[in-house]
């Protein structure tokens, strides 16, 4: 993103580059649900001084833009018109930064997947639930694009899709705007080619600059006791953790000591509960909405307001003791998915490595990278104390490197 916040960036160039991009893959991709070329071409003639001037970017369509339908990737949303900008997208018109429309997402933010297809290979899914928006960045159409998290709806595409991803702690970030599915879940985030352009977009949103610690200290964690992790995806974990004990860093297994497979379990019932109330208006036209939201909405109807509240309590728990943890390293390093993006476009991968932070509210990097064999991508997750998110972006940026370098001593 440098050469395009350099001082010689011309704004009307970078949207029209970006336009023409979107004609070039739109046909094998379908990241969009709706591209606002001629409001994008005359933001950038008019677009204010910032450190993103004139820097085109992707809107999840669960994210509203004055003046711009936000549909949430169902027909229950279909022509409503957001009335003004969603908190976020206002602080990025603020820094310079031009919508140039919005991406697809699934159904609400939760499984059922719309029509995007993996950059990599179209075969494949994107991800989701910031489908779109994941698929936008890996083509190259657009430097920066918007996605939201409940579960693992930014860091999987990312993953998948071979691009870095930020997850900010939960309400770091205002969700004004934004048609959500947990409050005590949801987080708006930002997808981009590499960490160093992810730290170029926190910065203008919240003023966090991204600096390693004099020495780094690292948790490693598999993710082996929620699920079957591809071989390909531990081996790069595995590499990855040599690499920064090599470098110097002291690192360590996370063991026990997430208690991952409660976590993930109580996020579920979280996710679940506050769904239903969310989606109550939505829920009365159940012939409208997906079998995998169906049952969501069923599970939360059904749960009850003391398991709710049991489950709120667990998450508390456990955040007062990982976050203790955060207090003497730096960084919790693992598999952003359990492996890479699975063939065929009926789902969109298994959440459950993000579950248990999600839960917790910490704040996520997705460090891409690395292929498979097959070319398809993998990335690896960093999760940080939420007091130290410039740390978090360092370290995430410094992974990335000894990822990339490693992948050119084997090339």
């Amino acid at each position: 993103m440098s050469s395009l916040i350099s001082a010689d960036h011309d704004p009307s160039d970078a949207v029209s580059r970006a336009l023409r991009k979107v004609q070039e893959t739109e046909a094998t991709i379908h990241a969009w649900t709706l591209v606002d070329a001629q409001n994008a071409r005359t933001a950038a003639e008019r677009v204010v001084d910032g450190p993103l001037r004139g820097v085109p970017f992707g809107v999840k369509d669960l994210i509203d833009v004055a003046g711009l339908p936000t549909e949430c990737g169902s027909s229950l949303r279909r022509g409503r018109i957001a009335q003004t900008d969603a908190w976020l997208v206002d602080r990025l018109r603020r820094a310079g930064a031009v919508p140039l429309g919005k991406t697809v997402t699934t159904e609400f933010g939760y499984f059922h997947p719309g029509p995007t297809r993996n950059p990599h290979n179209p075969a494949h899914t994107p991800g989701g639930s910031s489908s779109g928006s994941a698929a936008a960045v890996a083509a190259g159409v657009v430097p920066f694009a918007l996605g939201s998290q409940t579960a693992g709806s930014l860091t999987r595409p990312a993953s998948f899709c071979g691009v870095a991803g930020y997850v900010p702690p939960v309400g770091a970030w205002s969700t004004r705007g934004i048609s959500g599915l947990s409050p005590s879940l949801d987080a708006p985030g930002v997808l981009a080619p590499g960490v160093a352009d992810l730290a170029v977009v926190v910065k203008a949103v919240d003023g966090t600059t991204a600096g390693v610690p004099e020495s780094i200290r690292v948790l490693v964690w598999p993710g082996t006791e929620l699920a079957d992790i591809d071989p390909a995806m531990l081996d790069l974990l595995n590499r990855t953790g040599q690499a920064l004990a090599s470098a110097g860093a002291q690192t360590d297994d996370l063991g026990g000591q997430g208690h991952t497979p409660e976590l993930a379990d109580t996020h579920a019932t979280v996710m679940a509960y506050e769904a239903a109330r969310s989606l109550a208006a939505e829920a009365k036209h159940p012939q409208a909405l997906s079998e995998p939201l169906r049952a969501l909405l069923e599970r939360g109807r059904t749960t009850s307001d003391a398991d709710y509240r049991a489950a709120l309590g667990t998450a508390r728990t456990a955040r007062e003791r990982i976050l203790d943890l955060l207090t003497r390293v730096d960084v919790i390093l693992g598999p952003a998915a359990i492996g890479p993006a699975p063939r065929g476009l009926a789902g969109t991968g298994n959440p459950v490595l993000s579950r248990p932070w999600q839960l917790l509210g910490l704040p996520v990097v997705t460090v891409p990278g690395h292929t498979n064999a097959q070319g398809m991508p993998l990335g690896l997750q960093l999760v940080g104390h939420p007091e130290h998110v410039g740390h978090l972006l360092g370290i995430a940026e410094h992974v990335e490197s000894l990822i990339r370098g490693a992948r050119r001593s084997d090339d």
